[in-house]
């Protein structure tokens, strides 16, 4: 047992270590010291966000300068740089194919749920490109506020950067994964289907008739079009990488200060230590209060966006289930790579691929709330000797608050959250079931085409 006398202590932690000779003082009593020693083991959120801040600027997101620095003084929004050209360029061509798509709503003879389902997908990432530039215009001062709570607190977590370098090399790699097999079902689509015109021309029509049955196609167009697609595709993922990388930092940050009050678990510890952790404590809900207001508007879009392609792709499960695609050349030998197979294995991998995305995004979003409450396990055993008002100030705080992300304060994300989107998907399944006039039975001898959701390839068949 630890026992400091309240008559000697002093304001300085270091002077208070040396007093009472703790020879290896596991975090108890104070913060990390400041000192040159140890100034390398520190670990910044420019750093743990540094290879995905990188990455989605390559793809028109966060048009910020000096990303890949160290220090956040060099952070600079500017209008007049190539970063943000390039981003307001990007928008520009991807509300374009929106408008494309409200075109195509407007004249439609038959408009349906699936036949829409572009108009959603091209939508919503678009708002989700003007809230990346909206995001980036606060983040310099965002960076230098965590800067300054990092200089009082430093984070220590070596695995962090770690972290957030996996997260963000196997998220983007699965979603890479899932692109090429959209391309080449799109493909086989256009070797099978459209012989004698150029495989490109028919790769892109077919990918977006809704396009071109305005505007005639060149391949300048086409390779526009098809990268801005691109854009549209990996904006989907980012926003859920991205939530996923500032969710382990805030983690990080909350699981040092709860090492320090585990480290005086059912020990005495004065005053003055309870204080200290209560005010760190606050910084950090501080923190994440502002990161919450700068991204809750991502984090809605995120998880809307989900919720309904997985609604949709489950309905289509349902409706004609995975069947292969019939070939357009009756009689003659097929060309084509998996046999017709190639739009279902599509299918099968981006629906798993959606369902482990949103799993993960959650659960590890939801940990930031579980941080936020776990001190409260080591004051409900501080001893009674030791029971104070700062003891009871912290549990006031932990219970009166909830610290978690949110999305624009509409939901926040806890693991609760998990089940409720889960009861969610079938309670609106059922709906849409019923409006669609769709019952579970067996699909039918004809073989139908499913929907593909986050691609070009997908608009093929709406």
């Amino acid at each position: 047992m630890y026992y400091v006398s309240e008559a000697k202590l002093t304001n300085s932690k270091t002077d208070l270590l040396n007093h009472y000779h703790l020879k290896a003082p596991p975090e108890i009593f104070m913060t990390p010291i400041i000192s040159n020693e140890s100034s390398g083991n520190r670990v910044t959120f420019q750093s743990a966000m540094k290879l995905t801040m990188i990455i989605g600027q390559f793809f028109g997101l966060i048009p910020v300068i000096g990303v890949s620095e160290t220090d956040t003084s060099k952070l600079r929004f500017r209008l007049l740089s190539w970063r943000f050209a390039y981003s307001l360029i990007s928008i520009i061509g991807q509300g374009s194919l929106v408008c494309f798509c409200f075109l195509k709503l407007f004249t439609d003879s038959n408009p349906n749920l699936s036949a829409n389902a572009s108009l959603v997908f091209y939508s919503t990432n678009c708002v989700t490109s003007i809230l990346f530039l909206r995001l980036a215009l606060t983040w310099p001062r965002l960076n230098q506020q965590i800067a300054k709570s990092e200089s009082s607190d430093p984070n220590r977590d070596k695995t962090l950067v770690k972290k957030c370098n996996i997260s963000c090399i196997l998220v983007l790699s699965l979603a890479l994964v899932e692109h090429l097999l959209s391309d080449l079902s799109g493909l086989a689509g256009a070797i099978d289907c459209h012989q004698g015109t150029s495989v490109a021309e028919a790769f892109i029509t077919g990918g977006f008739p809704w396009i071109f049955n305005y505007i005639k196609y060149n391949h300048i167009i086409g390779a526009v079009v098809q990268f801005i697609n691109i854009q549209f595709t990996f904006n989907w993922n980012f926003s859920d990488l991205f939530v996923i990388c500032i969710s382990l930092y805030l983690t990080s940050r909350l699981d040092q200060v709860n090492r320090r009050i585990f480290a005086v678990y059912g020990k005495f510890a004065p005053l003055s230590f309870w204080r200290t952790m209560r005010e760190d404590y606050s910084r950090l809900t501080y923190l994440v209060r502002r990161v919450d207001d700068a991204i809750g508007g991502i984090i809605f879009i995120s998880f809307a966006n989900n919720l309904f392609f997985i609604c949709l792709q489950l309905l289509h499960t349902l409706t004609d289930g995975i069947n292969a695609t019939p070939s357009c050349r009756v009689g003659e030998p097929d060309e084509r790579p998996l046999r017709g197979y190639e739009q279902a294995t599509y299918f099968v991998y981006s629906f798993g691929f959606l369902i482990a995305r949103s799993l993960a995004v959650s659960l590890i979003a939801s940990r930031v709330h579980t941080a936020s409450r776990e001190p409260a396990q080591a004051l409900y055993f501080v001893p009674s000797t030791a029971y104070c008002v700062e003891v009871q100030r912290f549990l006031d705080q932990i219970h009166g608050d909830t610290i978690a992300l949110s999305g624009l304060q509409f939901f926040n994300v806890k693991r609760g959250l998990v089940l409720t989107i889960a009861g969610t998907i079938v309670t609106y399944e059922l709906v849409l079931m019923q409006f669609t006039g769709v019952t579970p039975t067996p699909p039918p001898s004809t073989v139908t085409v499913p929907i593909l959701i986050n691609t070009s390839r997908f608009t093929n068949n709406l």
